[in-house]
C-alpha cells in the first residue's frame, strides 16, 4: 500500500509528515482492500484545506475534504471523517445474512423419520 503527502502553496514539517503517513496507513486496519492512499495539504492564506483520497480494489475512491486553521488538527478531523466512511463501506459491503437457511438447518420429516425408524431396531 502506498501512502503519497502533496502539500500545495506551502509545506509542512518533517515531523508532521511522518505522522500523516503513520497514521493514514492504519486505514489498512479498517479495510484490507486498501490499494492506494492520497492526502493532499493545501494552503489558502491563514486556512488550511485537507483532502484524503482512499482507492480500494475492485471499487471506487473515497474521499474526505476538511479546512480549518491548524494543518494537524485538519488531518485529524479528516482522518476520523475517513474512518467513518470506510467503516459505513465496510458495513454496506459484509453479508449480515445467516449462512445457513432455516429450512436447511431444521430437519424435514422425512429424515426425522427415519432416524427414529433406526433407533427403534
Amino acid at each position: 500500500m502506498q501512502v503519497a503527502i502533496t502539500c500545495r502553496h506551502g509545506s509542512i514539517r518533517p515531523e508532521l509528515r511522518e505522522y500523516i503517513a503513520r497514521k493514514s496507513e492504519k486505514l489498512v486496519r479498517y479495510l484490507d482492500q486498501v490499494s492506494e492512499i492520497d492526502v493532499t495539504v493545501e494552503f489558502e492564506g491563514p486556512r488550511v484545506s485537507v483532502e484524503m483520497l482512499v482507492e480500494i480494489v475492485g471499487y471506487h475512491t473515497i474521499v474526505a475534504h476538511v479546512e480549518g486553521e491548524d494543518a494537524g488538527a485538519t488531518f485529524d478531523k479528516t482522518l476520523h471523517k475517513m474512518e467513518q466512511q470506510v467503516h459505513r463501506y465496510k458495513e454496506k459491503r459484509q453479508d449480515h445474512r445467516r449462512d445457513k437457511t432455516i429450512a436447511e438447518v431444521l430437519p424435514t420429516g422425512d429424515d426425522g423419520a427415519q432416524s427414529e425408524t433406526e433407533e427403534t431396531e
